[in-house]
C-alpha cells in the first residue's frame, strides 16, 4: 500500500507522459517491492525545468531531465537489495520516459513503522493483526 509521490521535469511532452509515470511507478514497485498495485496510491506533478535547479543550474541551462520519486512502504517488508535494485530501476525507466536524467534525480524510500502509517483509517500494523486473528479463527 505504498503512497508515491513524484515530481518531475523534461522537455518530454505528451497527454499521456503522466499516466504512463503513474504506471512505471505502480509497476516497478509491484515488480521489485512486491506491493499490490490495487492499494497503490500515486500522485505525479510536472516542474517547469526553468523552475527546477541542481548543481546551481536550472535543468533548462543544462538540456537535462529531473525526477523526485517518494515513496513511503511499511518499515521491515523490503531488503536493503529489494530497495537498492528498485531505486536502479526508477532511475533507469525513469530516464527512459522522460529523458536524460541529471544525476540529482533523487529516488527516496521511507520505510514507515507499521504502527504510524496506513489507509482506509487503519494502520498496518492493525491489518497485520486482524489478519493473524482471522488466520487463527
Amino acid at each position: 500500500m505504498p503512497l508515491i509521490s513524484i515530481q518531475y521535469s523534461s522537455k518530454k511532452a505528451s497527454p499521456s507522459l503522466k499516466a504512463e509515470i503513474a504506471a512505471a511507478a505502480s509497476e516497478l514497485s509491484s515488480s521489485i517491492l512486491h506491493k499490490d498495485p490495487d492499494v497503490t496510491a500515486v500522485i505525479v506533478q510536472a516542474v517547469d525545468a526553468h523552475d527546477w535547479f541542481a548543481g546551481g543550474r536550472s535543468l533548462a541551462e543544462q538540456n537535462l531531465a529531473s525526477v523526485w520519486f517518494d515513496i513511503h512502504i511499511t518499515d521491515g517488508t523490503n531488503s536493503k537489495d529489494e530497495k537498492a535494485a528498485f531505486i536502479a530501476a526508477v532511475f533507469r525507466r525513469f530516464g527512459e520516459l522522460l529523458g536524460p536524467l541529471h544525476t540529482e534525480s533523487y529516488i527516496h524510500v521511507h520505510d514507515v513503522r507499521a504502527d504510524a502509517y496506513g489507509y482506509g483509517g487503519l494502520t498496518q500494523e492493525r491489518r497485520y493483526v486482524a489478519g493473524k486473528l482471522k488466520m487463527a479463527a
